[in-house]
C-alpha cells in the first residue's frame, strides 16, 4: 500500500478506510473492455473487484474535517452479503487509532449520498434509536443533492438509504450549501456533475499546495483514463467534461488527487501526457 498520511503545508491529512467492498468490474469501468482493466484490477470469478471505502480526514489548525464515512451500520444485511462488505475495524476505530474521537470531529462532508459515501454519518444507540456518529459535526451536503435524496427516482432508489442522512436535518447537524463554496479555512467544496447531478469534491489548500477528494468522479487510478466512467454515473457525458476540466487543472497546478474506492492508492498525483492524464503514486 502506498502513503496514507502526509502533510500539506500547514495540514495533516489521513487517508482512512471503512473497508472494502465488491462490485462488478464491467459497471464500474463502462465500456473499457475487460481484457484492458483486468490489468490494473483483477476480478473474482463472478466478475467482481473490492474496491476501498475510503475516506479522508482534514487536520487544519482550527478545525477536523472527515470527508466521505463510508457504508456504516445500518445497511440491510442482504447489501452486506451481496457486496461482500469488510469492515475491520471499520472507520470509528481506525479515527480512534490516530487518537481522534468521533466527537472531535467539527465537519463531515459527503461527496453525494450514495450508501457507500454516508453510511456512515448515522448509527443505532443502545435505544435502537438512529443518532449521528458525529454528534458534534455540522454535516455539508450539496442542497440539489439532499432535495434529490429525499426523493430519488426508481433506477436510484437502491443506492440512497434515507436513515444514513434524513436524522441529521432533526438534530441541526445539516448544513446545505448551493453550488461551490468555503467550508472552513483551507477547505471547500467544488461541483463535480456526472455521477449525481449535485455531487461535490473537496478542495484543499495550504501552504501553496493544493489535494483534491474527487469522490466518485474519479473514484480510482484507473479512473484518471478519460475513457473509465462507471455505469453508475447518471451523466456520463457530463462525468467526461467534468474530468477533463478538473485533472487538466490538476495536472497544470500539480495538485494531490484522494481516491475514494482505489483498494491500495489512497493518493496520486497526474501527469497529462498530449491528450492522456496519467496516475503517478505517491
Amino acid at each position: 500500500m502506498t502513503v496514507n498520511n502526509l502533510s500539506l503545508g500547514r495540514f495533516s491529512l489521513h487517508g482512512l478506510r471503512d473497508g472494502y467492498f465488491a462490485l462488478d468490474g464491467g459497471s464500474m469501468f463502462g465500456v473499457v473492455p475487460k481484457p484492458i482493466w483486468e490489468k490494473t484490477f483483477a476480478a473474482d470469478e463472478q466478475n467482481r473487484i473490492h474496491f476501498g471505502l475510503n475516506s479522508l480526514l482534514i487536520e487544519t489548525e482550527s478545525a477536523k474535517v472527515l470527508v466521505d464515512t463510508g457504508i456504516g451500520s445500518l445497511i440491510p444485511d442482504k447489501f452486506l452479503q451481496y457486496y461482500e462488505v469488510e469492515q475491520d475495524p471499520g472507520l470509528v476505530q481506525t479515527l480512534r487509532n490516530l487518537g481522534t474521537e468521533p466527537g472531535a470531529i467539527d465537519f463531515v462532508i459527503n461527496t453525494h449520498l450514495h450508501f457507500d459515501h454516508c453510511g456512515g454519518n448515522t448509527r443505532k444507540d443502545e435505544k435502537d434509536q438512529i443518532v449521528p456518529v458525529f454528534p458534534k459535526a455540522k454535516y455539508v451536503i450539496q442542497k440539489g443533492e439532499w432535495e434529490y435524496g429525499l426523493n430519488p427516482v426508481y433506477r436510484d432508489k437502491v443506492s440512497y438509504f434515507s436513515q444514513t442522512y434524513a436524522p441529521l436535518r432533526d438534530g441541526g447537524l445539516l448544513q446545505l450549501i448551493d453550488g461551490d463554496g468555503p467550508v472552513t479555512e483551507g477547505v471547500s467544496v467544488i461541483l463535480t456533475p456526472g455521477h449525481t447531478s449535485h455531487h461535490q469534491s473537496v478542495l484543499v489548500e495550504s501552504g501553496g499546495k493544493k489535494l483534491a477528494f474527487l469522490g466518485d468522479a474519479v473514484p480510482t487510478s484507473a479512473h484518471v483514463g478519460l475513457a473509465y466512467i462507471a455505469s453508475y454515473d447518471i451523466f456520463p457525458m457530463t462525468t467526461l467534461e467534468t474530468k477533463t476540466k478538473i485533472l487538466d487543472k490538476a495536472a497544470e497546478e500539480d495538485w494531490i488527487i484522494a481516491f475514494v474506492h482505489d483498494p491500495q492508492h489512497f493518493f496520486g498525483k497526474i501527469r497529462k501526457s498530449k491528450d492522456k492524464f496519467i496516475f503517478e503514486p505517491l
